[in-house]
């Protein structure tokens, strides 16, 4: 690896040992001192470069990217205020347990604290949102560090997809001359030849690190089976995955032997697939699951797998299950790989910190017992559910969600908003035997990077893209469309144009003089001329039979077309409640 300079050699050998490492696309944001990493990444002939101009689009592209193949895309930008804007799509991916690597570039150690240009105090900017943090050393052509350097870097990239995955930063600082068409006389003629493994590295990446698998003890697994046989009423919750295509299967063979209903949560990676039509698999809790606290019987057993359900009802009612003294009260068991607790009512009785795939198929081939007609009493429950939701007549939020579901290609991406977007999916999206991958961002749950997220996601797969977002976060991330022609993306965007914070009408603030003004906050914007300025195709709509049309039609088509929908937020909102309504009086009626 001969190089004109040591800056040069030092980010030739960290991209290759990113690439060796298995990585094999990165986000790139213009800056100086970002050279020697940029135009490494750029000239290596086995890794897809983005190059983004904002940074804070940057970031959730990449993050959109690993949430749909598991690998961090690197992220490289120049130094000073251009990682800040990394931060909030740090913060996502730790609390979403989402790979991530970042490569800040940063000015030489002697420029700290001394008022030069663009130099800030990067070290552990990202505080506990990462998984590991360390500054690389300098560049030098010493054997010793360039191997450590190579270390560092496989190292990092292994972190991040560790038990635990998430963010990994590495802070890079570097000396003038920044470009590799400056010759320096730091890299002797034959040194790469007199160092071979440190210049070259090795065949994969320079530290193989093999992940464990955590797993329960035969006796420990054992009385998790008892509890599950001795159950009258169980039940399965999948919560968000940490995993872009959770193993089903394992699941499946779960499910069939218990008996158990599955309650999928629509970013489970459950809700959606062939498994739907051979074991119980329900969607429509959110509206119903109050009832087990009063009108339906209260499961004896739960078992939990992924982060916490998007639903609040139905984080309460499983919450209620377990409010009891007794010696024989519900048993909740939290399955989680990382022994991280997600679980924020605070009233599950165990944690199996435990491989779920592995788990579950353990279980699976040990439980022995008979079906006990809890999941055909859910089953019904759910079909009474839909019917109401079927017999609605009023065109509202909700119905946009199910039809974006049920309509969607097979396969394709769907991409949800926080806010609104993702609990109408929850509730009114039908499970379906259709390969949909659909994700969000429920880690910190913001409304900012959704579009660059979704578009990062949808540049991993060649499967159709729908984004389904509010106007809020619409706003929030206009910058992140730029990458729809840039890389020559093709995407149907669902835009919920409510004027404004709609969720804010689940709150009693909705009730009080400020409401208007300083929650919901009615912006008035005309969002027709993104279409003209990033060169997407645009259409209006305030009708269902519209939005059918022009969605087929969409999804169908070649690049990328926005279809806004027009709402009033509180009309929405009044459909929704008075649904509840209907589904409380059904069962009260009916159980």
């Amino acid at each position: 690896m001969s190089a004109p300079n040591v800056n040069t050699l030092w980010g030739r050998a960290i991209v290759d040992e990113v690439a060796k490492s298995g990585v094999d696309a990165a986000v790139l944001s213009p800056g100086s001192r970002s050279t020697p990493l940029t135009v490494a990444f750029a000239e290596h002939p086995d890794i897809e470069t983005f190059s983004h101009l904002d940074e804070r689009s940057a970031a959730f592209f990449a993050l959109g990217r690993a949430k749909r193949t598991g690998t961090p895309t690197p992220l490289v930008c120049t130094s000073g205020t251009a990682l800040a804007n990394y931060h909030p799509a740090v913060m996502e991916a730790g609390r979403a347990r989402v790979p991530m690597l970042l490569l800040t570039a940063d000015r030489p150690p002697e420029l700290d604290d001394s008022g030069a240009n663009q130099t800030v105090d990067q070290a552990d900017l990202y505080g506990d949102a990462v998984r590991h943090y360390r500054t690389l050393p300098e560049p030098e052509t010493a054997d010793r560090k360039l191997r450590a350097l190579r270390t560092a870097v496989s190292r990092g990239v292994a972190t991040a997809t560790a038990t635990n995955p998430g963010p990994v930063h590495l802070n890079v600082p570097f000396r003038k001359p920044l470009e590799p068409t400056v010759e320096t006389d730091d890299v002797p003629e034959g040194w790469a030849d007199d160092h071979a493994l440190a210049a070259r590295g090795r065949d994969g990446p320079f530290v193989r690190t093999t992940q464990g698998r955590p797993t329960l003890t035969a006796s420990d697994r054992a009385a998790v089976v008892r509890a599950l046989n001795g159950a009258d009423r169980g039940l399965i919750f999948c919560g968000p995955a940490d995993r872009p295509t959770p193993d089903r299967d394992a699941l499946l063979g779960l499910a069939k032997a218990t008996g158990f209903p599955v309650l999928a949560d629509p970013l489970s990676g459950i809700r959606f697939g062939d498994h739907t039509e051979e074991v119980t698999v329900l969607g429509g809790y959110d509206a119903w699951a109050p009832a087990l606290r009063t009108r339906l019987p209260t499961p004896d057993v739960v078992l939990r797998f992924g982060a916490s359900p998007t639903s609040k009802r139905t984080r309460k009612a499983l919450a209620d299950t377990t409010l009891s003294m007794e010696a024989d009260a519900p048993r909740q068991f939290l399955v989680d790989p990382a022994g991280g607790w997600r679980e924020a009512e605070f009233t599950a009785t165990d944690t199996l910190v435990a491989d779920p795939t592995h788990l579950a198929s353990a279980l699976a081939g040990r439980v022995e017992r008979d079906g006990d007609g809890f999941a055909d009493l859910l089953a019904d429950v759910e079909a009474d559910y839909r019917s109401l939701v079927a017999a609605e007549d009023r065109f509202f939020e909700g119905q946009v969600l199910a039809d974006a579901a049920a309509l969607a290609p097979d396969p394709a991406t769907l991409f949800v908003s926080n806010s609104m977007p993702v609990r109408d999916l929850d509730r009114f999206a039908e499970p379906r035997a259709a390969d949909i991958t659909a994700l969000g961002n429920r880690g910190a749950s913001g409304i900012d990077g959704i579009t660059s997220t979704a578009l990062g996601a949808g540049s991993a797969t060649d499967d159709p893209l729908v984004l389904v977002t509010g106007d809020l976060a619409y706003y929030h991330d206009t910058n992140g469309l730029l990458a729809v022609g840039r890389f020559g993306l093709d995407a149907t965007i669902v835009l919920i144009n409510n004027d404004g914070g709609g969720i804010f009408h689940l709150l009693p603030i909705e009730a009080h003089d400020t409401f208007e003004g300083y929650f919901r906050t009615p912006h008035g914007l005309d969002f027709s001329p993104t279409g003209d300025l990033y060169g997407l195709a645009f259409a209006r709509t305030t009708t269902r039979e519209g939005f059918r049309e022009a969605y087929t039609a969409s999804v169908e088509r070649e690049g990328t077309q926005v279809i806004e929908v027009g709402f009033d937020s509180a009309e929405s909102h009044a459909v929704r409640e008075e649904l509840q309504e209907r589904v409380a009086a059904e069962l009260d009626a009916t159980l």
